[in-house]
């Protein structure tokens, strides 16, 4: 009888020890499906950011030429142009994406301020030159506001997943971090009227 004891005690401790392995073996694979999902999120989120970069730096690229057009008809404005130049360069030189999105923001009110100046100017919006260029603007604007939406979109799956369980036990324990959203401020939620 004792002997039959022991073996049902053993039979129970392996089929215990089994349960145990195996319910730690899911659990694991669940992590790891968990942590795969936020680098592949996360992945989306950076790739999201450099179509936005890209767009912005297309943007970067334009207002020199747009700057030297305007300056060609009205050269006396100075303080504009210094303070669109200015703009621009703050914006390049922005890190993360609140700064960035802060200084998109005030070059957005700076090319308003020259397109406000262009307007007192018939010749200049007479221009091909200045034409083509408000065209282009215009055109990079409208990517903008797509990518900036699509990493907002991209920004907000990814942020969900991250502070949503069970992924956030993972997320804590693998020092996923949650991501900022590309907002602009109010006074620039419009892109710089370019139409004459």
């Amino acid at each position: 009888m004792v002997r039959q004891c022991r073996k049902l005690a053993d039979t129970i401790g392996h089929m215990t020890l089994t349960i145990v392995l195996a319910i730690t073996g899911v659990l694991l694979l669940v992590a790891v499906a968990i942590f795969n999902r936020l680098i592949k999120q996360r992945n989306r989120v950076d790739n999201a950011w450099a179509q936005v970069d890209v767009q912005l730096r297309r943007r970067y690229d334009l207002i020199p030429n747009l700057v030297e057009t305007v300056k060609g008809y009205a050269g006396h404005e100075q303080q504009t142009f210094v303070d669109v130049v200015t703009a621009r360069t703050a914006a390049q030189s922005a890190s993360g994406v609140a700064d960035q999105a802060q200084a998109e923001g005030v070059l957005g009110s700076m090319l308003q301020r020259l397109f406000a100046l262009a307007e007192q100017y018939p010749a200049l919006r007479a221009s091909e030159n200045f034409q083509h260029l408000q065209s282009e603007l215009s055109d990079t604007e409208d990517k903008i506001a797509i990518a900036r939406q699509i990493y907002n979109d991209t920004v907000l799956t990814y942020n969900t997943t991250t502070q949503t369980i069970p992924a956030n036990l993972v997320a804590v324990l693998a020092r996923f971090k949650t991501r900022d959203f590309f907002e602009t401020a109010d006074d620039a939620r419009n892109a710089p009227g370019v139409a004459f």
